[in-house]
């Protein structure tokens, strides 16, 4: 958490992140024209940004795009805002709420693991793992092509356009979102209003990609593919930073987090 503080400390790499709240995904090209600095001092401060978890990067094509990682605020804000005067507090807050409410096309999250990428992988493919910290069942045998069976709240949920699209044991997997059917859009408390408008979005997807770095696993969760103003995203940005943040505590001490009063 140091490092995190360290890095907001400068004025120029709270610039960056303003940018990539205004915008996600930007090229470095793209960062340079909206800051008054030379090409070389942006990477420098992304480089910064990026060892202190504040940013992520993924690479599309020959481009490799930034986005601002929720993850590390969150934690901030749920240690020190929660538990401190608000009012000195406000500018973590201002933040993480900017962060919550950005309209973002894709939402990336990354996060390190004290784990294995084998054992990492494990659970993000076995249903007696992902039901611990999701509370989800998902069987299938993790083959491109192959269907994903869904099991949440008694309900079974399975499509043949509900399937893997990229599987690469211990460093890639790539699926398409859960189809929303009128017995788990009951199942939630849904009206036949929002399963509506959440059905009839185009399917998205979420890509985990896992990368070992040193003793730790480094986790990136991007999930997009969505409409502009999209209901399905903001639905699920609520959910994956807690989720994130249960599996590495899962992964790390072989427990989940305490659930929240009202969840």
């Amino acid at each position: 958490m140091d490092e995190v503080f360290k890095a907001l400390a400068d004025a120029s790499r709270r610039r960056l992140l303003d940018g990539l709240n205004a915008r996600n995904g930007q090229t470095l090209r793209e960062l340079c024209a909206g800051l008054d600095m030379a090409r070389q001092s942006v990477s420098k401060h992304l480089a910064v940004l990026e060892a202190a978890n504040l940013v992520t990067t993924v690479w599309r094509g020959r481009e490799k795009l930034h986005y601002l990682n929720a993850v590390p605020i969150n934690a901030i804000a749920d240690r020190w805002i929660n538990r401190y005067d608000r009012r000195r507090a406000g500018a973590l807050a201002d933040l993480k709420t900017a962060l919550e409410e950005t309209p973002m096309t894709d939402f990336v999250y990354t996060t390190y693991i004290r784990t294995t990428p084998d054992r990492l992988w494990e659970a993000l493919t076995d249903p007696a793992w992902t039901k611990r910290y999701w509370g989800v069942e998902l069987e299938s045998d993790w083959k491109a092509g192959s269907t994903v069976t869904w099991r949440q709240f008694g309900v079974t949920v399975e499509d043949p356009e509900q399937v893997v699209l990229e599987s690469e044991p211990g460093r890639r997997l790539v699926y398409t979102w859960h189809t929303f059917t009128p017995e788990f859009g009951e199942s939630v408390g849904w009206s036949a209003e929002r399963l509506a408008e959440l059905a009839g979005e185009p399917r998205s997807t979420v890509t985990f990609d896992i990368e070992q770095v040193g003793a730790m696993v480094k986790l990136t969760v991007v999930h997009g593919g969505f409409v502009p103003d999209s209901a399905v995203r903001a639905a699920v940005s609520e959910g994956w930073p807690a989720l994130l943040s249960n599996l590495k505590t899962l992964l790390e001490t072989g427990e989940t987090l305490p659930e929240q009063e009202g969840q």
